[in-house]
């Protein structure tokens, strides 16, 4: 009877691998993710009223709070977007490095790429900011497009690891209790560095191979040059963002206050910029209305994973990785932890790193798998999927640098992908 127990707990884990597979075959995100809660309603027998009870937590659970804060960093996107401080960022580090040189191109682009995004939380959203700008500044120095492409997708990608208020840093700290200056320095960083020096050598390797998939030059075009106002709201931007970065790390703030952040960078540097409050108000809820499905998706993850839980599949799945121990320890669970999240699980960034907590932790902690190792291979893992699989972001970059080169960006992506699986193993054999 034990038996069939475990083996009933242990198909609960079916909710995930069900999800796995439509987001997989192109079901829509949220249809497949409201698929996967039905069925984890059926394997706990839940009825109506248990229904929805399970529901109104899920709103007010912490990934409802990811989604809602997902939902005004696309706001505040908006804010500074028609109040061009994104665009006077963008213009005072490129220009800034200077764009004399293919090398100091390069360097802008990574480096705009990062902040912009890093602040944004969005790497679509940031990319399309930046590209107007970068690819006259590409074209004046013969870079190809297929080697814009993947340097924005790059920076873009590990953009999202590095901003303190990106959904997967939020949801990462949020999960694992870790401090951000503890995250930066044990895993984001170190995943950056690896993945940038590969894609700056790939970048360089597209260049001499596709040297003829270059810009047109523009003629005529008028270049963004900001105003006094706009470079003061940037100005004044900057500071309210570290301010409160740095405020946020004095008091240990929680989760929560990333609300308090974007609703406050939005307001201050909305009436910075010259907009009026109720036009900044509309612009938060234009931008809001964008990620809404997002939202929505997040609502449905939380009962998705809470109903595995109550219906003892991480429980089983425990038990199913005692044997680990034996064979190779933290280390090997370590590695199982990365690779599962990167080739089983494809979803949002914070939604993958809360799947892979829920799904892992038991096993984590009764096998005493260091909090840092843990976070490491969560953060690590949704990295290696935007590689490894041709998905939103990837398409995101070519089109925004003006590219068709599908097999260069795939080239890259499998390149870099593979370099990140082997950093996986030899940082887990080391740290674990």
């Amino acid at each position: 009877m034990g038996d069939w127990h475990f083996y009933f707990q242990l198909a609960s884990l079916s909710v995930i691998v069900v999800y796995a597979v439509m987001v997989f075959r192109n079901v829509e995100p949220l249809t497949a993710t409201v698929a996967s809660v039905i069925l984890g309603f059926a394997f706990n027998l839940a009825g109506p009223l248990e229904i929805g009870k399970v529901m109104e937590g899920s709103i007010g659970s912490f990934l409802g709070l990811i989604g809602f804060i997902i939902m005004l960093g696309r706001g505040l996107g908006e804010v500074l977007n028609e109040s061009r401080v994104s665009h006077t960022l963008v213009h005072r580090i490129v220009y800034g490095i200077g764009i004399n040189t293919k090398t100091r191109v390069k360097i802008g682009v990574v480096v705009s790429s990062v902040v912009i995004v890093a602040v944004l939380g969005t790497l679509a959203g940031g990319l399309a900011i930046l590209a107007p700008i970068l690819r006259p500044v590409a074209a004046s120095v013969g870079i190809s497009r297929p080697s814009l492409a993947v340097l924005m997708q790059a920076a873009g990608e590990e953009a999202l690891i590095i901003g303190p208020f990106a959904p997967p840093v939020v949801a990462l700290l949020g999960v694992t209790g870790i401090s951000y200056l503890t995250m930066l320095t044990h895993a984001s960083l170190p995943i950056a560095v690896v993945t940038l020096v590969t894609t700056w050598l790939m970048a360089n390797r597209l260049q001499r191979q596709y040297s003829d998939e270059l810009f047109e030059q523009e003629t005529g075009g008028q270049r963004f040059v900001p105003s006094r106002r706009q470079l003061a709201a940037t100005g004044l931007f900057v500071a309210a963002f570290v301010g409160c970065v740095v405020y946020g790390l004095a008091l240990r703030a929680k989760t929560s206050y990333v609300v308090f952040v974007m609703l406050f960078l939005a307001l201050l540097t909305g009436l910075a910029g010259g907009l009026g409050f109720g036009r900044i108000i509309g612009l938060l809820l234009e931008g809001m209305r964008k990620n809404f499905n997002l939202f929505l998706i997040f609502v449905f993850l939380g009962p998705m994973l809470d109903l595995v839980q109550s219906a003892g599949g991480f429980t089983a799945l425990t038990e199913l990785l005692e044997p680990l121990e034996r064979m190779g320890g933290t280390a090997v669970l370590s590695v199982i932890v990365g690779v599962t999240g990167a080739f089983g699980m494809p979803a949002a960034s914070a939604a993958v790193i809360k799947m892979l907590h829920e799904m892992f932790s038991p096993a984590a902690l009764a096998m005493q798998l260091p909090v840092v190792t843990f976070a490491f291979s969560m953060l690590l893992a949704t990295r290696i999927t935007n590689f490894a699989y041709p998905g939103a972001n990837m398409f995101a970059a070519m089109g925004f640098a003006e590219s068709k080169n599908v097999k260069a960006m795939i080239r890259n992506g499998l390149t870099v992908a593979a370099v990140q699986v082997v950093f996986l193993i030899v940082y887990s054999i080391l740290f674990a």
